[in-house]
């Protein structure tokens, strides 16, 4: 199959890998995105293991809290231009979609864009704004979480937010769980412990590991073992709660939340990132 220059740009813009080697794996691959991002993996290439964000080139993120901070949403409107992202009314537009989930606690995004806004719905006021701008709008993203208490992190600029939620609401929770949906911004953790981990993604991490280790020319009857060694690496690094702390390399964030209250749980995390 042809492999065009917009396909190698797309894979060299999800992994950071470089133009050829994203151009050999997408050939290898017969242009399956997902194997080519394992070919590279393999291969030693340094690329992101989460890809869970959600793809929009332009936009705005909002999130916020119920009064009462027990529930939590954050919206995610796309557009094409950053121009258009940084426009008052496209904000205020935005905005007005999140305080509709606020108020209304919709199921998904589906449900939301059924809304009424004024006197449309969510989806008519979308495509009122598409005639009005002359780009695509849309809500690529709606997460909501209702637990004990839930923190929200707007990170500045407006293209990333994270929500955190806690089993309860102990004293200290504000800042401690700020530093957390911080974390969970900056550090793109996939689950909150090892036991969430989706065993499809432990399989793969696994094989990768296997491979690696071969071309790297270990003895066949260590495999398995570097694999699995490698895999603990993998849990350090991206599950959230085994995450070396970012204010304090010398904890992991299970410490750093002990140290506020040694029953508190963390519920649920959501990572929203646009671009």
């Amino acid at each position: 199959m042809t492999i065009t220059a917009a396909d190698v740009n797309k894979l060299r813009q999800q992994t950071g890998a470089g133009m050829m080697d994203c151009k050999k794996a997408l050939m290898e691959s017969s242009g399956d995105f997902e194997a080519a991002i394992d070919i590279l993996r393999k291969r030693g290439s340094k690329i992101a293991a989460n890809r869970q964000d959600r793809e929009a080139k332009e936009g705005y993120v909002f999130g916020k809290v119920t009064a009462d901070g027990s529930r939590g949403a954050v919206v995610a409107v796309c557009c094409e231009t950053d121009f258009v992202a940084k426009n008052a009314d496209f904000i205020k537009y935005g905005e007005s979609i999140l305080d509709l989930a606020i108020q209304n606690n919709p199921a998904n995004a589906e449900e939301l864009k059924a809304l009424k806004l004024g006197n449309l719905t969510v989806a008519e006021t979308l495509l009122d704004q598409i005639g009005k701008i002359g780009e695509k709008i849309d809500v690529v993203d709606y997460q909501t979480v209702s637990t004990g208490k839930v923190i929200v992190y707007n990170h500045p600029g407006n293209k990333l937010t994270s929500m955190v939620g806690f089993s309860a609401a102990p004293a200290g929770i504000d800042d401690a769980g700020r530093d957390v949906a911080m974390q969970v911004a900056a550090m793109a953790p996939v689950a909150i412990d090892k036991d969430d981990v989706d065993q499809k993604l432990i399989e793969r991490e696994i094989e990768i590991g296997k491979e690696q280790a071969r071309q790297e020319g270990k003895p066949e009857n260590m495999i398995e073992k570097i694999a699995q060694g490698k895999l603990n690496k993998f849990y350090n690094e991206y599950t959230l709660l085994n995450q070396g702390f970012i204010k304090d390399e010398k904890k992991t964030i299970r410490q750093y939340l002990e140290g506020i209250d040694k029953n508190l749980k963390i519920t649920s995390i959501k990572r929203v990132k646009l671009g």
